[in-house]
């Protein structure tokens, strides 16, 4: 990753709902989850969790579009 590329990652986590979810989405594998299922346990709504999860795939976190409540979302894990 280039250094722009790890502030950018470092600034999206740096916020504790969005570290919540990452943290979240890494145990959960690739296998992911859906976003109704991450608002549920972590007691968001939906529309804030969305912003969230925007935030995460600006930053390469998150695949880019993955916000609908059905689809499953796997962390994007570099080495």
């Amino acid at each position: 990753m280039k250094s722009n590329q790890v502030v950018s990652a470092l600034a999206a986590l740096a916020q504790t709902t969005r570290l919540a979810v990452f943290r979240m989405l890494v145990q959960q594998g690739p296998s992911g989850l859906a976003a109704g299922e991450i608002a549920e346990k972590l007691s968001i709504a939906p529309a804030t969790l969305s912003f969230h999860l925007k935030e995460l795939s600006h930053a390469g976190l998150l695949p880019p579009g993955r916000t609908a409540a059905s689809s499953s979302m796997p962390p994007i894990l570099r080495r």
